[in-house]
């Protein structure tokens, strides 16, 4: 049971990988009309959605650099989506 511990944790690095990346890229586009309409507060959020991925992304890194490669493909998976929602 215990070997199949380090798949688990893989696994689920990639589904929390892709919810960051999912709400990191699809709030791109908001922030960037705030800063483009020139709302301070777009700045605000910038380094929120930062912060908050690299919370995420160090929060694997802890568990292991097989977890963070797991997570970093869950977020390159989010962008994906995001990329595909949005035509391009």
């Amino acid at each position: 049971m215990s070997a199949d511990l380090p798949f688990l944790h893989m696994a689920l690095a990639a589904v929390a990988g892709a919810v960051a990346g999912t709400l990191f890229f699809a709030s791109l586009g908001p922030v960037a009309r705030m800063l483009a309409a020139g709302r301070i507060e777009a700045v605000g959020l910038q380094l929120l959605r930062f912060v908050a991925l690299g919370l995420v992304l160090w929060l694997m890194a802890r568990a292991g650099g097989a977890v963070l490669l797991s997570g970093a493909a869950g977020v390159m998976a989010g962008r994906a989506l995001v990329m595909r929602r949005a035509g391009r």
